[in-house]
């Protein structure tokens, strides 16, 4: 009984591997590329391809764990929550609001050490920040929220209570 249990196991395990979401990798470029709209200096765009874009952005570099299934399903999910919530390909296409309110993001989930996930952090260890680059991140979205239009009067006491101090 056991055997049997196990064939099937295995069988399904093999099965499951012809079974793949699609991969999110687009070719660039972007037109509403957060960069077409924001200076980004080197430092921080190299911050942002390393710790963020594989989740926050259209194209995915994939480890090669991701070939293998379930795993791929739980990355394919993964990767589709993080662009629901933040995407940098698209990001140029929001909203002043939007935009001011995704920086302001930005700089809670890095200060508090939400973002990178450790999940992610785990597998790629050069996406764990250090305190020079989310200095770093941070800057960079105060000085993008600067040349945003002028928040309206609510806007702007949310925007003072995210400020990383």
């Amino acid at each position: 009984m056991i055997k049997k249990i196990f064939y099937v196991l295995i069988a399904a395990l093999v099965i499951i591997q012809f079974i793949r979401p699609k991969q999110n990798i687009a070719a660039g470029p972007f037109p509403a590329d957060v960069s077409t709209k924001f200076a980004i200096n080197d430092n921080v765009a190299s911050i942002l391809k390393t710790a963020c874009y594989d989740c926050h952005s259209n194209n995915t570099t994939y480890p090669w764990y991701a070939n293998v299934q379930p795993v791929n399903w739980w990355l394919t999910d993964h990767v589709n929550e993080g662009k629901k919530e933040l995407n940098f390909s698209e990001f140029a296409g929001y909203t002043a609001k939007r935009q001011r309110k995704k920086f302001n993001e930005i700089m809670d989930e890095v200060k508090e050490g939400k973002m990178p996930l450790k999940s992610y952090t785990w597998m790629h260890g050069n996406a764990k920040l250090t305190e020079a680059q989310k200095n770093a991140l941070y800057k960079w979205c105060e000085e993008s929220i600067a040349t945003l239009p002028p928040a309206e009067p609510s806007q702007q006491s949310d925007n003072n209570k995210s400020t990383p101090q």
